[in-house]
Parts: C-alpha cells; structure tokens; sequence
C-alpha cells in the first residue's frame, strides 16, 4: 500500500517515510501524515510505505512480503523526487533487508537524509522488533543512517549486542552512550531522554566538566530573563528531559520541562519525522532537532486526552498559524520571551550596561549619575503623559486601571529621582530648569509620536522596554549580589537605594502588571506578520534609545 501526498507546483520536497501502521493513529503511518499535516509550513509531502499492518493493537502485528515492500519503494523512489528518509517499524530481517536493497539499487552514490527511528521497544514496553532484525538494523540500516534516534531501552539493547552491558541511569551514561552508538555507522545519534530522570543541575555539572558541550534550552529561561524567573516556577530542582545528540565532533543537549502527561503515544514517531522534514527545509542537525523536539514538546503538552493508556500527541497544534504561541505551562510568557530573543544583543547591552555595572560597584562617577537623574526626571513625564494616552485608547476599565496603576509607580519614582537628587544638594526647581538632553527629546518624542499615531498595541510597545528593563537590571542586581565574593557593592554604595528600588516589590509588582498586560494582548489579538513586525521594530528602536540614554549618562551629553 503506498499513500501519498501530491507534490504542488511549487516544487515542495518529498519525504518518504517506511514504517507500519497503529490502528490508534497514534504512531506509525498515521502519525507520521499527521506530522506532515502539522508541518505543511515546513515544505515537505509525505510518501509512505508500509511494513507491517496492526489490525489488532500493538501484539497483533502482520508483516507485509518484502518483495511488495520493495515494488512499493521502488515505485515512489522512481516517480517522486525524494529529499529525505525516515523509517519506523520495520518487523524482522527480511524487510530490513528488502528497504537495504532497494535504497542501496536507486541512490548508488548518496542517499538522501535518512533518519532511522529503531523502533525495538515501544514506551509501554512492548518488544516490536523481532530478535535476529536488531542484528540487521545495526549492520546494515545504520551505516546509511544520517542520523538514529533510539530511546533509553532501545540503545540498551542495541549496545548490548556486542556483548557489553551499558546500563543507562543518568545524563552521564547518556553522554558515554551517544558515542559507542555512534560506533555502529550512522552519521550522528540522537539518545532521547525520556525515560531518563534529569535536573537542570544535572545539566550543568555535566557542562561544568565537558566543555565541549553546547545546551539548548527548550522552555527554560535564558541569561537576561530574571523579571520571568520571578513570576515563574523555579526549575532549578524539577525533572527535565533531555535529548543528547552526537555526530563525531560535537555534543549538544537539548533540554525541556518533563511534561506529567500521558499523550505519549506515537512520541519516537513523531519526532523523527519532524526532523526529516525540517533536514529537507534545509536546516543543519542541530537545527532540525531543536525545532523537531520542540514541536514534539508542544504535541504532547497540548493533547487532550484520549482513552484510558497512553493517548496520541496533538499533531495538530500548529495549524493555526501564530506568530506568538499561546502560553503553556512550561513557557508562560511567550511573547515576552519573543521579545527579548528578537533584540538579544541590544537588550543585554541595555540591561547589562556600563553604567549600570559602575552603579552596582559604586564606582560611578557622581557627575554621570546627577546628570542621568536629572535627564531621567524629565523623561519620566514623558512616559506618565504616554501612560495617560494608553488610558485614552484603552477600552476596558481593568486595562485603565492597569495604565493607572503605572502612572502612579511613576509618580513613586519622581518622589524617588528628588530624595536622590536632595541628598546632592540638587532642588525640584533646579531639577525642573535643566535643559534636555538630546537623548531625552529624541526617546520621549519617539514614545509620544507611536502613541499619537498608532494604536493601543503600539503604545504598548513603546514603553515596554523602559518598564520591563528597569526591572530586570534590578533583578539582575540582586541576583548577582547574593553570590559568594559578589563583584555588587551595596554596604557604602551611594547609589544603594536605586538599586533597591528597582529591585524592590513595588517596581516589581509593576513589571508583572506589564507583562501580563503584554501577553494577554498577544493572546487576545493575535498580530498579523506586518503588525507583529511593526511590534519588534518598536521594541528594538526603544531597547536602542534606552541604551542611548545611558551612553548619554556616561558622556555626560
């Protein structure tokens, strides 16, 4: 039986994918079309050829002839212009050997991106390999491999085939595993960590001593990210899973939330075939995994449950195209994190910034400080005047009071700007006279004029980096300052209380009005990729004039 999908005039990339068939419709073929569903934005058709049938639930497995399996590839292979492989169940020898024979006959000189899923031992336990095809899958499959993805039980059992015992506890054996696997032939392995309990300490002490390693972290929060931490659930200690994967060279894990679900159903299918399908959008390995677990991670944290086992995935979770992805258990704030990432490099040089170093370490040259607090007292009737305009465009009375609320933590922070200023001799009346600085005119005038032209999301945009910077740099502050020989001087420091203001409840607890007031927005109306790009612009142009302002501060302009 051969199903497929046509290719459209485009020219979109085929993938063949060799496997049997779950009656569930939770793994094997059934999987594997859902896949290509979920991925129509990732280019790739699917052509399927089966293996096996299962009419009668996971025992009740039926090989197909291998003369039918190799007339059935022979004709996709010659007709579609196949761009990758990916195989499933493959039953016993003879089929092995049959799928050998017939990709080894079309593609004498390079096969196209293979990824082997040895589906030996399913999650629920059930061998689904017979005995002597584990033999024939490693020697003859996996040297054609571009990449293999077993699971803890199945590399257990393929590396115990030359005799050797390698019980796989932790991410350690996880690490030693990858490359005796990869010894077998296949270009790279890719250990799924499912099965392995791991913490995010665990994470770093295997980096700590593999320097080598590289971490991608799925759902967890990155550097730069502390007003996150506080309205998030501390991973430091819960369970993660992690993917380890090798080819030769290198080592990168690819860490997540382990997710309490039992939409489990189909996991090992699902992933390999969206890896195939993003190697053939022409991304490299690495790449290809990381969008792939992802995926897979959002499948089963979105399914709804289905029967009383292990129920399939949600394949379907993408289809709704959205630039910004709902918030979910594990990532919360997602629009936010969106954000930070769009901008990485400017955020931290705001956030991170020069003067806010000489700051904490108390080393600030008095003159940059007064002149910022001085500029800085002028910027902020800028931002309650622009609070006040997002008043004038809200249309519910929670967004007012929110916008309201801000206004009012402003007027705290002016109270704030003059007890600094009065402890320097500097006056509100002096304070008022000074002249404006060009960085403060070019910021505040930049906020107004989104704020008169645009609508309330725009306005948004234009004072989320002030609110949610400040914030950060405070956290980042207290943060380093509880560290062991901490380079954060707070006994003496005259700009202490700045520190602790930003830091302090009050300013937090206006970070968290903001970010949940820019997330529910996201949520609520979904931006358009024009809106949405419109969106980053406002945030990176505003990130800019916020580390303008400090590099103003410094230069005393």
């Amino acid at each position: 039986m051969i199903m497929t999908e046509p290719l459209p005039a485009t020219g979109q990339p085929a993938v063949l994918t060799i496997a049997g068939t779950d009656s569930s419709g939770g793994a094997g073929i059934q999987a594997d079309l859902k896949t290509f569903t979920a991925h129509g934005c990732y280019g790739a058709s699917v052509v399927t050829a089966l293996t096996a049938q299962n009419t009668t639930g996971v025992q009740g497995v039926h090989p197909i002839p291998p003369d039918f399996i190799q007339q059935q590839i022979r004709s996709v292979v010659e007709d579609v212009d196949i761009r990758g492989i990916k195989t499933g169940m493959l039953f016993d020898t003879d089929v092995i050997h049959a799928i050998v024979e017939s990709l080894s006959a079309h593609y004498r000189t390079s096969i196209p991106s293979l990824v082997v899923d040895p589906v030996c031992v399913s999650t629920s336990g059930h061998t689904l390999l017979q005995p002597d095809a584990i033999d024939s899958m490693v020697k003859e499959l996996f040297p054609l491999a571009t990449l293999i993805t077993p699971n803890k039980s199945e590399a257990e059992l393929i590396l115990s085939l030359n005799e050797t015992a390698t019980p796989i506890h932790g991410l350690s054996d996880m690490l030693s595993a990858v490359k005796k696997l990869l010894e077998c032939g296949p270009q790279a392995v890719l250990l799924k960590g499912g099965h392995v309990t791991t913490t995010l300490n665990d994470v770093e002490s295997v980096a700590a001593i593999n320097a080598d390693v590289k971490i991608v972290r799925g759902g967890l929060l990155d550097e730069n990210m502390e007003i996150l931490q506080v309205a998030e659930q501390d991973l430091s200690q819960l369970p993660l899973v992690v993917d380890v994967l090798y080819d030769g060279t290198s080592t990168t894990l690819f860490v997540r939330p382990r997710i309490d679900s039992t939409s489990t159903h189909g996991t090992g299918c699902t992933l390999s075939a969206a890896i195939v399908c993003e190697l053939v959008r022409g991304h490299d390995l690495v790449e290809a995994v990381r969008l792939a677990t992802q995926y897979t991670h959002l499948g089963i944290e979105t399914a709804e449950k289905i029967g009383s086992g292990h129920g399939p995935l949600n394949h379907l979770h993408p289809i709704t195209e959205r630039l910004i992805p709902r918030p979910t258990t594990s990532v919360p704030h997602p629009f936010i994190r969106t954000l930070i990432q769009s901008n990485a490099t400017i955020w931290k040089a705001y956030v991170q910034h020069d003067f806010v170093v000489q700051l904490a370490k108390g080393t600030l040259d008095r003159a940059c400080f007064l002149h910022f607090i001085r500029q800085d007292y002028l910027y902020l009737k800028y931002y309650a005047r622009v609070y006040g305009l997002l008043i004038a465009k809200s249309t519910t009375f929670s967004a007012i009071e929110d916008a309201t609320k801000i206004i009012m933590n402003v007027i705290q922070e002016v109270v704030n700007h003059k007890a600094f200023c009065a402890q320097w001799g500097i006056s509100e009346q002096e304070l008022e006279a000074t002249p404006e600085s060009p960085a403060t005119t070019a910021y505040g005038a930049y906020m107004m004029d989104t704020g008169l032209r645009g609508d309330a999301s725009a306005l948004l945009m234009a004072i989320a980096a002030c609110l949610l910077g400040y914030g950060e740099v405070g956290l980042w502050l207290k943060k380093e300052a509880a560290k062991p020989d901490t380079w954060v001087v707070l006994e003496g420091n005259p700009y202490v209380k700045w520190i602790e203001s930003y830091a302090g409840e009050d300013y937090q607890n206006a970070v968290k009005t903001g970010v949940a007031l820019l997330e529910n927005m996201a949520v609520q109306d979904p931006p358009t990729p024009a809106r949405f790009a419109e969106w980053c612009n406002i945030w990176g142009r505003c990130t800019a004039l916020e580390k303008g302002f400090w590099d103003m501060a410094m230069n005393l302009l």
